[in-house]
């Protein structure tokens, strides 16, 4: 039970760093040039701002404690358990726009903290061995062909933004699924692999980056964020029983209750990310393209 409470308070403070970072890292995101998204001169743009690499630095710092966090916890706690750095977001909003929060997000708190708990006390037992041969293979190749899908798109000729928003969530769902890997490997003394497979989850995450600042771009937090985080979220779980040894099965009543918490765990998660202090935290107010709160339809395609 220390085990489990110390894997949560470490990615905890991971989502916090992360969290904190997407939000200072969107404020100069929406000020660089359309024609920039979902290339590397993006990235180049990007990086000659001081305050960018700042928020950028803050979420690189957050990587490391994922990592530590899942030998304690396992995947199927931890990933989840990085919603809870919204409720940070929320308070930091609240603190720096002089907004309480309403009904609505305090709920919302509430469904994540009751989500997260639910979760740790239903996941089963974590295993640090994986599917080895063709199945992984198969799995990850998959997955990240399909976080390529905005670049194969844009090469066509073609630029959804929906898509863009999507492949930054797969991306960043194979690097939270490496992440794994990188524990257990290092966990077992196989420093060789562990380095490996970091590099994998890094470039990864690079290409996570890149089409969610392309996202930011052109779409406004309110609808990143939420469609981001819920896939980042629940397709390293859904694929876990694939690649890794667990599965929901494991858990009492087969996993139904396990699947409940998650269900109530993103209800809040969404709910915080559209919360109108976060948009505005994160540069929302100022000049970014309509919203779907705003009154004005956004079409699904630039």
């Amino acid at each position: 039970m220390v085990s489990l409470f110390i894997g949560i308070a470490l990615a905890a403070g991971a989502s916090t760093l992360y969290s904190l970072g997407i939000a200072v890292q969107a404020l100069d995101a929406r000020e660089t040039a359309h024609e920039h998204a979902l290339r590397i001169s993006l990235l180049t743009d990007l990086v000659t701002r001081v305050r960018w690499l700042f928020g950028t630095g803050m979420t690189v710092l957050g990587w490391p404690l994922q990592i530590l966090a899942l030998p304690y916890a396992g995947l199927v706690v931890v990933q989840p358990t990085l919603a809870l750095g919204l409720v940070v977001l929320l308070l930091v909003g609240e603190r720096i726009l002089g907004e309480r929060p309403g009904r609505r997000e305090l709920l919302a708190v509430a469904a994540i903290v009751a989500g997260v708990a639910g979760i740790a006390a239903l996941a089963p037992a974590h295993d640090t061995r994986h599917v080895h041969g063709v199945a992984i293979i198969v799995v990850l190749a998959l997955l990240g062909a399909a976080a390529f899908t905005p670049f194969i798109l844009q090469l066509t000729g073609r630029s959804i933004a929906n898509a863009t928003m999507i492949g930054a969530g797969l991306a960043f769902a194979w690097s939270g699924l490496v992440n794994q890997f990188v524990a257990d490997a290092g966990q077992n003394g196989h420093w060789g692999t562990a380095l490996s497979w970091a590099v994998g989850s890094a470039t990864a995450a690079l290409v996570g980056l890149t089409c969610e600042m392309s996202a930011l771009q052109r779409r406004p937090a309110i609808l990143v964020a939420p469609v981001v985080f819920a896939v980042q979220t629940v397709v390293p779980i859904g694929l876990a029983p694939l690649v890794l040894h667990t599965t929901f099965i494991d858990s009492p009543l087969d996993g139904i209750p396990l699947l409940g918490c998650l269900a109530v765990l993103l209800i809040g998660a969404i709910t915080i990310a559209r919360s109108p202090a976060l948009v505005a935290l994160g540069g929302g107010g100022r000049g970014q393209p309509a919203s779907a709160d705003s009154g004005s339809p956004i079409s699904p395609s630039d």
